[in-house]
């Protein structure tokens, strides 16, 4: 199920909530104690910056899907922190071991970060804030292995690259490429209303072919039982890879007939003819960026698993090399600002979408439900 951990670090004392939140999620899918130890000194170093340089924000921990399926199918733990503080003037000294611009730090926060975590990215932009998301898998090779295990590539625009391993975030993914040239990244992040155990919201993808398909599912209400519906959702993607949108979506509605039932929205792009299409049906919220702008998608009004509307309307459009696709929940207002930021579609879809979410609400406006934001981009450069 969707089990989440989402610890507002507003004070110091909630940083060893961060780091014990990481261990959880650890030994909820078992992972080994190098990885643990990873995940927890990760967990403790961005919420101890969110405490010394943000004035406080947000950590929050999902288990997703391998970032790379080579790696075999291990699941990952993913760490997430957002805030809406002052933003990092230069994001390529402050993930640099050793920097510092406090008397009493370390200076080993982000740099420790980007070294022992198996995926690391962040993006910041000054009076706006930090996102950054670290994957912990289970340790192959010593952690201690330096920068020759994650790499220490820097983009601009705020980003900082992790090596091969981060072209993919929070997915169910096997490789492959727009047109058989570039790869298809998938990620996003899902958090629970009022900090809650679990969120009824789950997102996931497969590759069937030369078709890719992302799928985010909202399980009517919130706690344990919508997140059933969700999961549910979610497992049956990964048997139907093979199934266009609207043929999924039915699927669906028999399977998820023995729970609460749940909103659910699908995309598709096969990369043979550079053709994107979506269905949905339920509250689920569906944009576009292409050259030209943003368009959205519109999903069919009904419950898959209760009432199924006798059509599903199909949408498609074409992907190019600019394109980027956010799904997401009700949870997120219905006239989130997409970001302007184009340096953004070189980043990890997780902080895209992590992104999106941060700047959907706030301290003072929080967001009022269950909440999951997945984002699909051509890989970066077009490098597999």
């Amino acid at each position: 199920m969707s089990r989440v951990w989402d610890i507002p670090v507003q004070e110091s004392t909630r940083v060893r909530d961060a780091r014990v939140a990481a261990e959880a999620a650890c030994a909820e899918v078992s992972l080994d104690a190098p990885s643990t130890a990873a995940a927890a000194l990760v967990a403790t170093e961005l919420a101890t910056n969110l405490v010394k340089h943000a004035s406080g924000g947000r950590i929050v921990i999902n288990l997703v899907g391998p970032a790379d399926s080579r790696a075999g199918t291990e699941p990952c733990v993913q760490i997430v922190s957002l805030d809406h503080g002052p933003g990092i003037g230069d994001v390529g000294a402050a993930s640099t071991d050793g920097y510092t611009t406090s008397a009493a730090s370390l200076g080993a926060g982000l740099g420790t970060c980007r070294r022992v975590a198996d995926d690391f990215d962040l993006h910041s932009r000054p009076g706006e804030g930090t996102v950054a998301v670290a994957r912990i898998t289970r340790a192959r090779t010593s952690r201690a292995a330096g920068p020759g295990r994650t790499g220490s590539g820097l983009r601009t625009g705020g980003s900082v690259r992790a090596g091969r391993n981060l072209r993919v975030g929070g997915s169910v993914r096997v490789g492959g490429g727009v047109r058989a040239s570039e790869n298809v990244r998938a990620g996003g992040v899902t958090a629970s209303y009022a900090h809650a155990e679990h969120s009824g919201d789950a997102f996931g993808w497969v590759r069937s072919g030369p078709r890719v398909t992302l799928l985010l599912a909202d399980g009517l209400g919130h706690g344990e039982k919508a997140a059933e519906a969700s999961t549910a959702a979610v497992e049956e993607l990964r048997r139907d890879a093979d199934l266009p949108p609207a043929d999924l979506l039915r699927r669906l509605h028999t399977v998820l007939r023995t729970t609460r039932g749940a909103a659910v929205g699908v995309a598709q792009l096969d990369e043979d003819t550079g053709r994107l299409s979506f269905a949905g049906v339920g509250n689920i919220g569906a944009r576009l960026r292409t050259g030209t702008g943003w368009q959205p998608f519109i999903s069919h009004p009904g419950i898959v698993g209760a009432h199924f509307p006798a059509t599903v309307p199909l949408r498609e459009a074409e992907w190019g090399h600019d394109s980027l696709l956010v799904l997401h929940s009700d949870g997120l207002p219905g006239r989130w600002v997409p970001p302007l930021d184009p340096l953004l579609l070189a980043h990890d879809p997780a902080v895209v979408a992590a992104v999106v979410l941060r700047d959907a609400g706030s301290a003072a406006r929080p967001l009022r439900d269950d909440t999951s934001v997945a984002v699909l981009t051509p890989a970066a450069d077009g490098r597999p």
